[in-house]
C-alpha cells in the first residue's frame, strides 16, 4: 500500500485508476467524445462521482473550444413554474460543468426575444434554451435559426427545435378524471393567458377530456397567472354556479379562487371543488389544502441539460423528453354536490 499522501483535490489519474481505464479515456468521457463504449462511460462517471472529482473548467473549455455556457430566455421570473424550471436548469448545468446565463423578458427595459438572443450570443454560449415561452418567442427563434443547439420547454411537438416538457395534457387529464370519479359532470376551466403555450395546451387537453366524459361544454375563463385574478373572478359570482368544480390555471389562481369563494359564502369543497396546477410549497398549507398537479421541475431541468449537452457534444440525443406529472389529492376536492 502506498504511503504517499493523497492530494486534497482528486485528480484525473486517480479517477482513471478507480475506473480501471487510462487517464486519456477519462478525459474523452468528460469532454463528450462520441466513440466511447457506454459501459466505459458509466464506469468513468461512477468513479468521478465516487471521488468527488471536479474537472478544471477553464482547461476543459480551452480544450473543447466551447464556453461551457448555456443561454436561457425566460418570459418571466415572477411566476412559480418558469422560475422553478430555470432554477432546476441552473442546478443541473452546474452538475455537468456548465453555467447558465439567462434573460427575463418581463423585466423593466428588458429586450424582446430577438435582442435577448443577440445579447446571449454576444456573451458566448454553446446552446440556447427557451423556458416555458409564449408563442411569439418561439416564432422569433425559428425566424433567426441560431447556429447552435436550441431547445424549447414547450408542450407541443416541435419539428425544427429540440424539445423537453412536462406532459401538460396528462396533468389536465388526471385532474379531470379525478373530478369525474367524484361525480362531477359540469366543470369550469379558469386558464392562464392564452398566448402562453402551456396555457394553450392545458385548455386543449381540458376540452378533449371533458368531451370524452360527456360533460357540459363551457367557455373557458382566460386570465392571468395571479391569485388576484382568481379572487376577483370568484367574488364576482352573483350566486352559487351550476358547475360543481374548477380546474385552475395554477396554484396561485386556485388559492385566489378559494379566498374569493369563501368571501362569497361558497364552501370549498362542499359547494365547489378546486384543482390547481404546479404543487407550489404553500398549496399544502391553504385552507383547505389544495388538490393539484405536481410538475417535477428537478427532472425537467436535468432533462433539459442532458439534451442540450448531448447536442453540444455531438452525442445521441436522449429521447425521453416528455415528463409525466403527478396528481396530488388533498382536501379542496370532494364528491359533487347534489342538485337541491
Amino acid at each position: 500500500m502506498s504511503t504517499r499522501p493523497t492530494p486534497e483535490r482528486p485528480n484525473i489519474r486517480q479517477v482513471a485508476e478507480i475506473a480501471g481505464v487510462s487517464h486519456m479515456t477519462v478525459s474523452r468521457v468528460l469532454n463528450g467524445h462520441a466513440n466511447i463504449k457506454e459501459s466505459t462511460r458509466e464506469k468513468v462517471l461512477a468513479a468521478v462521482k465516487e471521488m468527488g472529482y471536479r474537472p478544471n473548467i477553464a482547461a476543459r473549455a480551452l480544450a473543447t473550444q466551447r464556453t461551457l455556457r448555456i443561454g436561457a430566455i425566460i418570459e418571466t421570473e415572477a411566476e412559480f413554474g418558469p422560475a422553478s424550471a430555470l432554477r432546476a436548469i441552473h442546478r443541473a448545468a452546474r452538475r455537468r460543468g456548465y453555467s447558465v446565463s439567462s434573460v427575463a423578458l418581463d423585466e423593466d427595459e428588458s429586450p424582446d426575444a430577438r435582442h435577448a438572443i443577440e445579447q446571449l450570443t454576444a456573451l458566448g454560449i454553446d446552446a440556447l434554451c427557451l423556458v416555458t415561452p409564449r408563442s411569439s418567442s418561439v416564432a422569433v427563434v425559428r425566424s433567426i435559426s441560431p447556429d447552435m443547439p436550441v431547445l424549447v420547454v414547450k408542450p407541443e411537438r416541435e419539428a425544427e427545435l429540440l424539445r423537453v416538457c412536462v406532459d401538460q395534457q396528462l396533468g389536465v387529464t388526471m385532474a379531470v378524471d379525478h373530478l369525474a370519479a367524484l361525480g362531477h359532470r359540469d366543470i369550469l376551466h379558469v386558464s392562464g393567458p392564452m398566448d402562453w403555450l402551456d396555457a394553450r395546451a392545458r385548455e386543449r387537453a381540458f376540452r378533449a377530456r371533458t368531451q370524452s366524459w360527456g360533460m357540459r361544454e363551457r367557455p373557458i375563463v382566460a386570465g392571468t397567472w395571479s391569485a388576484d385574478f382568481g379572487y376577483e373572478f370568484a367574488v364576482g359570482l352573483e350566486r352559487l354556479p351550476d358547475y360543481t368544480a374548477i380546474v385552475a390555471a395554477n396554484d396561485q389562481v386556485a388559492l385566489g379562487l378559494i379566498h374569493g369563494l369563501h368571501d362569497r359564502g361558497i364552501r370549498v369543497p362542499e359547494d365547489l371543488s378546486v384543482v390547481g396546477f404546479d404543487d407550489t410549497p404553500f398549496s399544502r398549507h391553504s385552507i383547505p389544502p389544495l388538490t393539484t398537479v405536481r410538475q417535477p421541475f428537478e427532472l425537467l431541468g436535468t432533462s433539459v441539460v442532458d439534451v442540450l449537452v448531448a447536442a453540444i457534444e455531438g452525442r445521441e440525443i436522449p429521447q425521453r423528453t416528455k415528463i409525466p406529472p403527478e396528481l396530488i389529492v388533498r382536501l379542496s376536492t370532494a364528491k359533487a354536490r347534489t342538485a337541491p
